[in-house]
């Protein structure tokens, strides 16, 4: 059983990682949308590419529209912050109880 709680370890730990990376694309996209940013520069481009399919849901919840500003940033970072106070520390309990 300890082969099973190990690679639920490394599980946790790559998703605990990716977890991480996307909450600070998603504040560098929210600071550099600030400065009116050039479309065409491929770090803008790789900015919105890797975290629109990450704030499109929290959009269509609450358009800009509605407010007036997009608040979608602050959802989507309280989202990832749930999942790593939540998911992350319960798969990280189950593998230490495994293994």
């Amino acid at each position: 059983m300890f082969v099973f709680g190990n690679f639920l370890l490394a599980v946790t730990t790559i998703l605990d990682y990716i977890l991480t990376i996307a909450n600070w694309l998603i504040i560098i996209r929210a600071l550099v949308s600030w400065v009116n940013p050039d479309p065409y520069n491929p770090i803008v481009q790789f900015l919105y590419k890797t975290t629109e399919p990450l704030l499109a849901p929290f959009r269509r919840l609450m358009p800009a529209y509605r407010v007036g500003l997009d608040i979608s940033p602050i959802f989507a970072l309280v989202f990832i912050w749930f999942l790593k106070l939540f998911l992350i520390r319960t798969l990280y309990g189950i593998a230490m109880r495994v293994g």
